[in-house]
């Protein structure tokens, strides 16, 4: 299938989310200052020519510490949409394809799940795990394969009733392949989008995570950890918390854009 993302917010977005990730990989090589190097003679300095995004309260260049913060947004993002799609694959469609009792379990536990806000059961999981980066991973990642398992469900339950799937299934196709080559594929172009606005959420969820405490630790550059450390300074010097609260708002807003993109190319009404 070939999606057609002919909107220019959908081009926008997916020209912010490539220009981050650019940035993201190659900053250690283009940028002239190390993110770790202080100079704390002109701690919580201004913006200037030599350093555009001013330096934080240990002398430290924001703009390198933005940028490798990117890096950490986008792998929890990857990491946790990658992780929560394929395992909501999995149990959607098996939820969906076999019914009756499965299906049961597998929904309690989904409604179990659902009946926690997303934020505080990850603040939850975290705070008992320990605060680092692979428990926000973890985390995340419980909380978030439900929505793929309900969308991949309800695509599935359709699909099976589908005629060329029942001729497989008379001709004696096993489940797997029925599930793999016949029902599966019409569930992927939802599960895309939903992927898509996930990376949003998910590293919305980092940042709020390290925000408070309970994400990515000192001295890794995260955009929560940075905008929490400029707090104390937001009438003296403010940049400690615009720039990184600036590139958070844009990289969610791309995700949100292609997300919207995606969605309108997909669905047939919006044509």
């Amino acid at each position: 299938m070939t999606l057609r993302l002919r909107s220019g917010q959908a081009r926008a977005g997916i020209a912010i989310v490539v220009v981050v990730v650019i940035g993201a990989l190659f900053a250690p090589w283009v940028l002239p200052w190390d993110s770790s190097t202080q100079d704390l003679a002109h701690r919580l300095s201004g913006p200037s020519w030599q350093h555009w995004f001013g330096l934080d309260e240990l002398g430290r260049d924001i703009l390198a510490r933005v940028l490798l913060g990117a890096r950490v947004s986008l792998l929890v993002g990857f990491v946790v949409v990658g992780v929560s799609s394929v395992v909501g694959l999995a149990v959607g469609a098996v939820s969906g394809y076999y019914g009756g009792r499965i299906d049961q379990v597998i929904g309690r536990l989904m409604d179990v799940l659902m009946a926690f806000p997303g934020m505080l059961l990850a603040i939850a999981l975290v705070a008992v795990l320990g605060p680092s980066l692979t428990n926000v991973v973890l985390a995340l990642a419980i909380i978030g394969w439900v929505g793929y398992a309900r969308l991949v469900r309800g695509q599935v339950l359709r699909a099976r009733e589908f005629e060329y799937v029942m001729a497989a299934r008379a001709l004696g196709s096993g489940t797997l392949r029925i599930l793999t080559l016949h029902v599966l594929p019409t569930a992927i172009p939802p599960v895309l989008v939903q992927a898509t606005l996930g990376m949003a959420g998910a590293i919305l969820s980092e940042a709020a995570l390290s925000f408070l405490g309970l994400g990515v630790q000192p001295p890794t550059p995260s955009w929560g950890t940075m905008i929490n450390g400029g707090r104390a300074h937001l009438l003296d010097a403010p940049h400690l918390t615009i720039f990184p609260g600036i590139f958070l708002a844009i990289v969610v807003l791309g995700f949100n854009f292609v997300g919207d993109g995606l969605r309108d190319a997909i669905d047939p009404k919006r044509k």
